[in-house]
């Protein structure tokens, strides 16, 4: 590793877990531990073995994990107090994981010794050396996590520094200075861990584990590593107890990008945004659009004099390439586009807009009007390229919708009635299905697959309701999401109306259209031929 290397220690899998509404299966761990180890970390904290079932499972079955990048870690605590290491439970369930590296933490607050604990300062020196060389006889690499060493240094920095020391004579390798409760600021970081480093010897690795109860983790982190820790823990979006972990989807960033640190192999810091969204995949969370580098909204540009700017160098309005994290630049359009926002929306017609203006005002006023009844084009590119197509008199009709019907039956099962023309041939076609909406969406492929069966690959792949007046109650009108995909590509289209009904026929008839628009240069071409 080079002078400014700065290992990453992953512990999404057990300091993360413990983030309220976050459970993750077996599987789901060894999922991530994969991903984790292509990222790049160094190290990945697997949990505590012999705390539950479930990580005594998945230290068996991470043996046959073939990691590349990352060494796995078990998590526990020092030996009880006034008992030996040897026949110690916790650290008989830390060997029996067989990982090559075990993190151990310890008490460095002594209002925690005597109160949490309730034993004597001396005996938790002794813990925290015998626990140590227990392992290191056993072959085993040690991390000593400090618990609560911020704030033990602050009460006690005599006893604090001495249970470092108690670690490392004991063989621990690393020293990693926990901020537990997360209440320290950025100067209080730097100050203790400039002088633990210049404390320690130079062979000693010191670390840095945050909180965010402050909201302070990140920066906290990244002040650790200014005044000398070259260890950082933390976890993938900063899921953790109480507030979360710092955030290594921030702190990896910061580091290589504007510190001139490595942290990761070369060429992997652009898979942190997928990182991101998948791990909340599976963690079955909702991922923070506004998430700083890796969220939707991280490069998203909303106001028409920003727009103008960045389509002449988006370093006018973003700090980072975008693309150094996998992550992109999207242009916003609402009632506060310009028609900047407009040229830069539609790439593929941005020429034609710039050679017809008019066209492209005709589209703002468009747009303008449509977010006043409440549309929203943000998320719902496909329904905007057809309005764009349209202004530029470029929009295809492949078919004329002319009317639709559902019926929900007693039993609650509901058919829909689509009419339609295709040239001059009228078409009527009848589905049931589980829902209004899926009855409507295979009433209308029934009705079109025989003139262009290339709608077989389109798949409705999300379905999104919102109540827009809600003092209206039932008789509120809704705007209706849809995302469709072709096994290849997705995309999204937007509906609204005073019932759920309208609004989703709306989107519907804008996903097939939008589908076909974009297979008109190849199957669609062919499949109208056979038709006329």
């Amino acid at each position: 590793m080079t002078d400014n290397w700065i290992e990453i220690y992953d512990t999404t899998l057990r300091d993360g877990a413990q983030g309220e509404g976050l459970t993750y299966s077996v599987d789901d761990k060894l999922k991530i531990a994969r991903f984790l180890d292509e990222l790049g970390v160094s190290y990945i904290e697997g949990g505590w073995p012999g705390a539950n079932p479930k990580d005594v499972e998945f230290f068996e079955r991470a043996r046959l994990l073939d990691l590349k990048h990352a060494r796995l870690a078990a998590f526990g605590s020092t030996r009880r107090a006034h008992s030996n290491a040897a026949d110690d439970a916790v650290v008989q369930g830390l060997l029996a994981a067989e990982t090559p590296i075990i993190t151990i933490f310890g008490k460095s607050w002594d209002f925690h010794v005597e109160v949490a604990i309730k034993t004597t300062l001396e005996e938790n020196l002794r813990m925290i050396a015998d626990t140590i060389n227990h392992l290191r006889a056993h072959g085993r690499r040690v991390l000593f996590d400090a618990e609560h060493f911020f704030d033990g240094y602050r009460a006690n920095s005599e006893y604090a520094l001495a249970t470092l020391h108690s670690a490392v004579e004991a063989g621990a390798e690393t020293i990693v200075l926990c901020d537990t409760n997360g209440g320290s600021l950025p100067e209080q970081i730097h100050a203790a861990v400039r002088f633990v480093r210049a404390s320690l010897p130079d062979r000693v690795r010191v670390g840095i584990h945050t909180h965010n109860d402050g909201e302070m983790a990140v920066a906290n982190a990244l002040a650790a590593v200014h005044a000398g820790a070259s260890h950082v823990q933390g976890t993938i979006n900063g899921y953790g107890e109480r507030c979360g972990n710092a955030n290594l989807c921030s702190i990896v960033p910061n580091l290589e990008l504007k510190m001139n640190y490595r942290c990761l192999p070369e060429g992997k810091l652009r898979l942190l945004t997928h990182a991101s969204r998948y791990i909340d995949e599976i963690a079955n969370l909702v991922p923070n659009e506004r998430a700083a580098f890796v969220g939707r909204s991280a490069f998203a540009h909303k106001g028409g004099i920003h727009v103008s700017a960045v389509a002449r160098s988006k370093a006018t309005y973003e700090h980072i390439r975008p693309e150094s994290v996998g992550n992109e630049t999207r242009v916003l359009l609402s009632d506060q586009a310009g028609l900047s926002n407009i040229r830069f929306k539609v790439e593929d017609l941005g020429e034609d807009f710039v050679r017809s203006p008019e066209a492209a005002r005709r589209l703002l006023s468009q747009l303008k009007t449509l977010e006043h009844r409440g549309y929203q084009f943000e998320d719902a590119d496909a329904s905007f390229q057809l309005l764009a197509l349209e202004a530029l008199g470029k929009r295809r009709r492949f078919f004329e919708p002319i009317e639709y019907r559902v019926w929900i039956g007693s039993a609650g099962n509901p058919e829909a009635v689509v009419r339609l023309k295709i040239q001059d041939e009228e078409l009527h076609t009848a589905s049931a299905g589980v829902g209004p909406a899926h009855a409507l969406d295979l009433a209308l492929r029934k009705a079109l697959r025989v003139h262009y069966p290339a709608i077989e690959t389109f798949r409705l792949i999300d379905f999104k309701v919102r109540i827009l007046d809600g003092e209206h109650a039932t008789a509120a009108k809704t705007r209706v999401h849809i995302e469709t995909s072709d096994g290849q590509r997705s995309w999204n289209t937007v509906g609204v109306g005073e019932n759920i009904i309208a609004a989703t026929w709306e989107a519907l008839i804008d996903s097939i259209e939008y589908g076909l628009h974009t297979l008109a240069g190849s199957l669609i071409s062919n499949t109208m031929a056979a038709g006329q």
